[in-house]
């Protein structure tokens, strides 16, 4: 699984929640284009990615991963803080991404919210 977010806290946060309460692998990166980069690399099973970060945001990280034929069959999960407001579109309503997680988010919880957006 690829985890990305630019927020340090966050991302080790995510990251100890599903490898201790799913064991799942995973590989992390700082921003949209390093997701890019480690998605081609690695082929994650996944890739769970903050929505607001610098230099490439999740849309468009998800939207170029999503055109790549290297990456186009990676289901993305978005995390973000900034929900849309009901009757309004979404940032990311044109992007065929698997599911969104607000943020804050339970640890505990998250690899179980994860299954059920995906389907595992």
């Amino acid at each position: 699984m690829l985890v990305v977010d630019d927020d340090d806290d966050i991302r080790l946060l995510v990251e100890i929640a599903l490898t201790s309460f799913a064991g799942w692998r995973v590989v992390t990166a700082n921003d949209g284009r390093e997701a890019v980069d480690a998605a081609r690399e690695h082929q994650p099973s996944l890739v769970l990615m903050d929505l607001m970060m610098p230099e490439m945001d999740g849309v468009a990280a998800a939207a170029a991963l999503l055109a790549d034929p290297a990456t186009a069959d990676i289901p993305i999960v978005l995390l973000t803080a900034k929900l849309t407001v009901p009757g309004e579109p979404s940032p990311w309503a044109h992007l065929a991404v698997a599911g969104v997680i607000a943020k804050p988010f339970d640890p505990v919880g998250l690899a179980d919210e994860v299954r059920r957006l995906v389907g595992w």
